[in-house]
């Protein structure tokens, strides 16, 4: 299964790590580190969805599902619709007369 999220199609990149070091006496390239290749890595996560009745697992990417929460939550109707999430609580405010004092 490849790294890649099911919705957006983001993936693995390539690149490289810099350490970054203060100015140091004696001279410029004194203790200077090497750029060394890296992969940075998609924040993938294993959800299920309802998809016309019937629930699949797929990966999605955090940005996507905090997509999907935020949609659900404004009453929006999101793209995919996730199983394992708490419906949006409304808050209820409760007007308390209290009786006023006299001076």
């Amino acid at each position: 299964m490849a790294a890649m999220c099911a919705l957006c199609g983001k993936h693995s990149q390539f690149g490289k790590s810099y350490t970054h070091h203060r100015g140091v006496a004696g001279g410029r390239w004194k203790k200077r580190a090497q750029k060394t290749n890296r992969v940075f890595r998609v924040n993938l996560q294993r959800v299920t969805i309802d998809e016309n009745g019937f629930q699949m697992q797929i990966r999605l990417c955090g940005k996507c599902i905090k997509r999907i929460k935020k949609d659900t939550i404004e009453g929006k109707r999101p793209f995919v619709k996730l199983i394992h999430i708490n419906p949006p609580v409304k808050k209820v405010s409760e007007s308390i007369d209290v009786p006023a004092v006299a001076a």
